[in-house]
């Protein structure tokens, strides 16, 4: 494979979310009012986007949102990005994850990937990490599903983004029981045109993203991703089937894949392998 490539791929393939989380930095609202206003491509097409990352040569598709779960096919998505010899991941709320998707998909689906910002109501209501806003999920429904996961065999991640309203919080016995392959620690970021009117509130200096990294030393799975680390290093799709990076702190958008092509698109890109190596994008999957 090119030595310039990298060959994993995020595919925010569905706009829509059941939470609320106000710093959000993929909301795709820019996207959902210009060119897509259901938020995201028709079942053929998605599919057909999965084949041509496949065929351009990614080693693992994950498929994010808003929130993945909503969408009815995304089971086709991971069976044929499965098929096409790729390994999969998908990075959810939780809260649409029922025992019957840990079943049905376990022959296709390697990694689920957990969104936990808090394990105190409070600050997941502040954060908007809560169904509309409004109800969390408990201490023990995240106990819950970490079990479910791993008692199917599923590779774990989970993902936590620092902000001002957790940076404080202590999550080392919890990661501890849940013991992911990948803890994976993210500086909250802004981003222009995702998340500009509300991220005031939510940002945090570089100290108080290091103050949380130095209350969780000790955890030997830890995953950190600051400011710096994150932009530039993801290859991401949007539900609109086009390329994008966030290099320039906004979302710079290729033309549609399934319209020109992975490699033509991915000439407008600004993804840099140097950095997604540096942050441990390579691991073993």
């Amino acid at each position: 494979m090119n030595t310039n490539f990298i060959p994993s791929i995020n595919f925010h393939l569905w706009e829509p979310c059941n939470m609320r989380c106000e710093f959000c930095f993929a909301t795709f609202q820019d996207v959902k009012q210009t060119i897509l206003p259901k938020g995201h491509l028709p079942e053929q097409e998605a599919i057909k986007v999965v084949e041509q990352i496949a065929l351009a040569g990614f080693e693992k598709i994950t498929f994010a949102g808003g929130e993945p779960l909503l969408c009815k096919w995304l089971p086709k998505l991971i069976k044929k990005a499965k098929e096409l010899g790729l390994t999969t991941m998908i990075v959810t709320n939780g809260s649409k994850l029922t025992e019957k998707f840990l079943i049905e998909n376990k022959p296709y689906l390697d990694w689920i990937a957990i969104s936990i910002d808090s394990l105190k109501e409070e600050n997941n209501i502040k954060i908007g990490r809560a169904i509309i806003g409004k109800r969390t999920l408990s201490k023990a429904n995240y106990y819950d599903l970490i079990a479910a996961i791993k008692s199917y065999g599923y590779g774990l991640k989970i993902n936590t983004v620092v902000n001002s309203v957790n940076f404080k919080e202590n999550l080392s016995d919890f990661i501890s029981s849940a013991n992911p392959q990948r803890w994976k620690v993210l500086q909250v970021l802004p981003i222009k045109g995702q998340n500009d009117n509300k991220i005031d509130d939510f940002k945090i200096t570089d100290a108080e993203y290091t103050y949380f990294l130095n209350t969780h030393k000790n955890v030997e799975t830890i995953v950190p991703e600051s400011n710096t680390a994150i932009k530039g290093s993801y290859v991401m799709v949007d539900p609109a089937g086009r390329f994008f990076d966030n290099a320039q702190g906004t979302h710079n958008y290729s033309k549609p894949i399934l319209e020109v092509g992975v490699a033509n698109a991915m000439k407008t890109m600004h993804y840099n392998i140097d950095k997604f190596v540096k942050r441990g994008g390579l691991y073993k999957w």
